[in-house]
């Protein structure tokens, strides 16, 4: 990777800290800072783009949130805290604001829930998909129909559909190679292996999941980039009158009744 600027440095390191809810300001202030060591409100706006009338509201908030001490004298002069310092004060900050967060999902509850019948939503990059993609899997109380391609499914996939399989939901698996078959008949002993009309495994195919034939998803696979990361973006519907569950439970219905002891009724 080539090297980069210190201007390039300074414009990352700033959004990051943007990222964990420093403003703009605020987070050039604490680069600066780390830069000079310590320094007057003077020598940060000299190194950068910060003006001097807002590095004190800045530092204000950086030493409320432990980042930075200040040494009042005629002209004030701000020290930060060590890099170490300040990743570990950071790291506990998020840490907290997790926690407290998780607390009150807790106690948050719906109005009311309603499935969603008709509609069908999209979601878009490989984390996103996956993320909704082991919802469903999670909250599979019957069955899962599940195809994917090799390069999709991970130990994490497997994971949740053994602890699906636990729950007793019927598991039902395609488009898989030979040998990813046997890893999971090892691992996912009930698991029922089908073969569908076609190669799911040509040029763009993601994932397919139908789960108790009242959530179903889709995703395709655009090329990958250079660094090796999945793009994939995928299409969703839940309710048993949702018309891509509907369309996608009538095409395996008729394969899958050669599997299982019941049909779809």
């Amino acid at each position: 990777m080539a090297e980069k600027s210190t201007e390039q440095l300074e414009y990352e390191c700033a959004n990051l800290l943007k990222e964990l809810g420093f403003s703009e300001y605020e987070a050039y202030t604490f680069v600066y800072l780390l830069q000079l060591g310590t320094g007057t409100a003077k020598d940060v706006a000299e190194i950068g783009d910060v003006p001097r009338t807002r590095v004190y509201d800045a530092v204000d908030a950086l030493h409320e949130a432990g980042l930075v001490d200040i040494q009042h004298r005629s002209r004030k002069k701000f020290t930060p805290v060590s890099r170490e310092s300040a990743l570990r004060k950071l790291d506990l900050q998020r840490e907290n604001t997790i926690t407290e967060l998780s607390e009150l999902f807790e106690h948050l509850e719906p109005a009311s829930r309603q499935p969603e019948e008709f509609g069908v939503w999209t979601v878009t990059g490989h984390e996103a998909v996956t993320s909704r993609l082991l919802e469903f899997i999670d909250d599979a109380d019957d069955e899962v129909i599940y195809m994917t391609v090799d390069e999709l499914l991970t130990d994490d996939h497997l994971d949740h559909l053994e602890a699906a399989e636990e729950r007793g939901v019927d598991i039902y698996l395609a488009g898989l190679s030979e040998s990813v078959q046997a890893e999971i008949q090892e691992r996912i002993p009930s698991a029922k292996l089908f073969e569908t009309l076609w190669a799911w495994g040509d040029e763009g195919a993601g994932s397919l999941l139908i789960t108790d034939k009242r959530t179903a998803l889709v995703s395709v696979i655009s090329d990958q980039d250079p660094t090796d990361r999945i793009h994939e973006m995928g299409i969703w519907g839940t309710g048993k009158r949702n018309s891509l569950v509907v369309v996608l439970r009538a095409i395996f219905t008729w394969r899958l009744d050669t599997l299982s002891p019941e049909s779809d009724q």
